[in-house]
């Protein structure tokens, strides 16, 4: 009779113990995918109002974002429906999302508080994207090599400071900042210093597939030339510029940005039509 209840009691165990190990496998493989799950709802919420912070059109608004299971609820105000719109369309692109709860009140009397003295998110990158792009064209430029120069831009406004070798080299600087997109306002101090023409590097020799990018990416920098419009190809340092710009002005700052990147002889234009 013993051995019998003793059987009994030893499956008991097992039994209880087996059921024991399964319930805590369970729970560990809920609280997993718990985990998973809330990782990805921050990531989708992140990549949203990431994408709202650097719209122009959306930085502005007040607008909350949260996702559930494949869901995004959007609330806050804007001042248009076409921004709600646009809300709602940037949340439904997000990989993941199946369903938009679109809740944005339309206000035209909206406006968004601004945070005194501090620059948003998307002004920060704005910026920077304008800092590095100035920089850029400096560095192509025939006119301005081998300056020494810092860019500092603040609220689309544009800070040039160092050393330049001329009067020429100052202005054209100045210039090239001025034609970059989103650039609202340029301070020049740069200072001019002689230097001796040895110091420049005029014996190297430029790629011709390097001059086309630098021209190409020039015009894609600058706010007066629709880069996508026209097509640039270079031989021997020989620039051609083909397709169409808006008018005679457009043109002739094509041919004059094409002529300020380094390495660059010539530019034919005369496939360059308006």
């Amino acid at each position: 009779m013993m051995n019998i209840y003793g059987r009994k009691l030893l499956l008991i165990t097992v039994i209880s113990l087996a059921l024991g190990t399964t319930a805590c496998y369970a729970a560990e493989n809920v609280q997993k995918t718990d985990s998973a799950t809330a990782v990805s709802n921050a990531r989708q919420e992140a990549q949203i109002w990431t994408t709202y912070a650097l719209s122009p059109y959306l930085r502005a608004n007040t607008l909350s974002v949260s996702v559930a299971a494949g869901k995004a609820t959007l609330t806050g105000h804007v001042a248009e429906d076409v921004h709600k719109e646009l809300a709602g369309e940037i949340a439904a692109g997000v990989t993941g999302i199946d369903k938009v709860d679109n809740q944005i009140v339309v206000d035209a009397d909206h406006k968004a508080k601004p945070d005194a003295g501090k620059r948003s998110y998307g002004e920060v990158i704005d910026d920077a994207s304008i800092t590095a792009a100035v920089k850029s064209k400096l560095l192509w430029s025939k006119h301005t090599e081998g300056m020494d120069t810092k860019v500092v831009t603040n609220s689309g406004k544009v800070q040039l400071t160092g050393t330049v070798a001329s009067e020429q080299a100052k202005q054209q600087a100045e210039k090239l900042a001025k034609n970059t997109e989103g650039v609202r306002s340029v301070a020049n101090l740069l200072e001019v210093t002689e230097r001796s023409s040895t110091d420049a590097d005029t014996g190297s020799v430029i790629a011709d597939s390097w001059i086309t990018t630098k021209v190409k990416s020039t015009y894609m920098y600058s706010s007066n030339v629709a880069s996508s419009d026209i097509s640039v190809t270079t031989n021997a340092g020989v620039v051609t510029l083909t397709g169409k710009v808006e008018s005679g002005v457009e043109q002739a700052l094509a041919v004059e940005l094409a002529q300020n990147i380094r390495g660059v002889k010539s530019v034919l234009s005369d496939k360059l039509t308006f």
